[in-house]
Formats: structure tokens, sequence, C-alpha cells
């Protein structure tokens, strides 16, 4: 199993001064944590893709080009990609560029996205959720196959054997599909023959496995050989000294990030009680010290019948950067070596 670090940038207020850390002093930090992982060996750094206020990550094609110019071992990628709301020939360029200046260290991780906001920012249609991915997603694929692509749908002006460049080091560029719970998605990645990364931020991870069953079902049924159908995991985390420090260094940006989300959403305010509850060893957050976190992955791995990779999303409003540093550098020196034979 390999295991890496995926960011969202979250704007950041120093738990201890209350400094509120501003954008340049933010992506400061956050290559210092990128160049860490890499020393630290960490297999993989993805950063996501939002456009609201709280989050700096709304170009993840810049960030991790400066994030290649610093690196020289670890996979560097998307976490996710919003396809929906993009251009798949722009974010192929954008992708196949980051491959050659990395040599070939790039994952592409495409997904709809967990908030909404893209779509009207971008002058899309909410209602048309579903056919913008599967539609751009297709027309992405074309592209990774072929250098001139003929190609039409109602979202994206036609292309008529245009030629998409650079083409990228890798051939083929890794396109991973990024999914939620829904079977739809899970049975469309099979089909494809697509690997398959899952964002796990609530339940237990155990009941995903029918949704996984799913996906290798309709991969094999398409013909795709079973090495082919790789499974990966984005899920909330955080490694401490022991379990106690883990909890109580996360607890407090965790809760008010999700009571902002829940307002927004009209759920309940999240307790500590649920935060302690979905971090146990059942529960969707891999939080503890090394050894616990990684007897998680041992597990939860074993529970979905073989998981390739997992990535910890650390995101946190109120997490101080030394608190991320430390976090870093104890999931790869401390937790990776124990499940890189799983």
């Amino acid at each position: 199993m390999h295991v890496g670090v995926d960011s969202f940038v979250s704007a950041v207020t120093d738990p201890a001064t209350g400094h509120l850390v501003g954008p340049e002093e933010r992506f400061e930090h956050l290559l210092e944590e990128i160049a860490l992982a890499d020393a630290a060996g960490l297999y993989s750094f993805g950063i996501g893709e939002h456009h609201r206020e709280e989050y700096y990550d709304s170009a993840p094609p810049v960030i991790l080009g400066a994030a290649a110019a610093r690196t020289s071992r670890i996979r560097l990628g998307s976490a996710v990609t919003v396809l929906s709301a993009a251009d798949p020939v722009r974010v192929f360029q954008q992708f196949a560029t980051l491959d050659l200046i990395s040599k070939g260290r790039i994952d592409l991780v495409v997904g709809r996205g967990s908030f909404t906001e893209a779509f009207p920012l971008f002058g899309l249609e909410l209602a048309d959720y579903d056919t913008l991915f599967a539609e751009k997603l297709d027309l992405l694929l074309k592209i990774r196959d072929s250098a001139r692509v003929t190609w039409s749908g109602r979202h994206r002006p036609t292309l008529s054997g245009q030629g998409v460049y650079p083409r990228p080091a890798q051939n083929p560029l890794p396109i991973w599909v990024g999914v939620g719970g829904t079977p739809e998605s899970f049975v469309r990645a099979g089909l494809l023959g697509l690997p398959l990364m899952v964002a796990i931020i609530g339940g237990e991870p155990r009941r995903f496995a029918p949704l996984v069953e799913l996906y290798r079902r309709a991969g094999e049924s398409a013909g795709h050989p079973p090495e082919d159908l790789r499974v990966g995991l984005h899920v909330f985390g955080y490694v401490g000294d022991s379990i106690r420090s883990a909890a109580d260094t996360i607890y407090p940006g965790w809760h008010q990030m999700f009571t902002k989300v829940s307002r927004e959403r009209g759920f309940a305010t999240p307790s500590r009680a649920q935060f302690d509850a979905t971090s146990g060893p059942d529960g969707a957050f891999f939080l503890g010290d090394p050894d616990t976190v990684a007897t998680k992955l041992r597990r939860v791995s074993a529970q979905l019948g073989g998981v390739e990779r997992v990535s910890l999303q650390m995101t946190n409003p109120l997490l101080a950067h030394a608190d991320l540093l430390r976090g870093i550098e104890l999931l790869g020196t401390q937790v990776a070596p124990q499940v890189a034979d799983v």
C-alpha cells in the first residue's frame, strides 16, 4: 500500500497566536510541506480544487508546477480536478505539461466535486451535473489515446481532427476517477477500466465494500484485467505522537470546518462525541499515533478487498504549520513503512 497526503490548501489561523496566515505565507508553508513529504518517503501529494474563500486551491496545476520544481521523487496529482467545470483539452494540456516538468510523476484524478460553486462561476447549469462529467471524461480519454481527436458532444464545441499537445512523459497519463457514494459512479469507472479513488468523509469505510466489489465486477464484465482495477482512498486524517494529542490537535479546526459546511447544507452542528466516534477503529477518520493509523490502514484494506493507495487529507483551518509538518513526518517515516507490504 502506498501512502500520501492530500491538501485543500486551507486558509489557516495559528491556534497559539491567533495570527491569520495570509495567502503568500500559506503557499510558502504548502511548498515546505510538499518538500518534507518528498523527503520523508511519502508516495504522493495531491492538491484539491475549490472555488471558495476558505481554500487557496482554485488553480491546482500552478501549485503542482511549483511543487514539481521543488521535489524529485514524490508523485504529484489532483485531488480532484473538477472535470465537469473544465475544458478537457486544457486539462490534458496542463497535466501533460506537468508530467514533462516532473519527469513522469503526475496522476490526474478527475471527479465532479463535493461543492457546487464551480458551476455558476463558469456559467454551467447544475442540472447538467451528471452529463457534463460523463461527456467530458469521454473526451479526456479520447485525447489521452490519440493526439488528434474527432469528437462531438452537447457541452463543448466539436473537434474534427485537431491535435492536442504536448503529450505527457507517461504513456498513458494515469487518469483516476474520484467518486463518493453513488453506485453509478463506481460502475462507470469499472466499465471504463479506470483506477478508482474513493472519497470517504463519513460513515464506516467497510460499508464501501459492496460498492468497491460493484466496481470490480463491472470492470471484469467489460473485459478489463484485475490489475487495471486499482482502488485508492482519500480520507480525512492526521498522525500525532499519541492518540489523544492527535485528536486534540485536529478537533478545533475540524469543528470549525464542518460546522460551516453543516450550516450551509442544513445539517446538525457536529459535536466532539461525533468526532471521537468517527475517529475510532471503525470510523472514517484515520487519526492517532503511527501504530494506530497503520493498523487501521491494514484493516480497511482487507475489508475492501485490497487498497493500492491511501491519501490523508490534512486540511484544517486551525492546524499550526509546525503540527502539520510533524504529522507529515510521522506519516512518512513511521506509518508508510508499516503498510508497504500490504
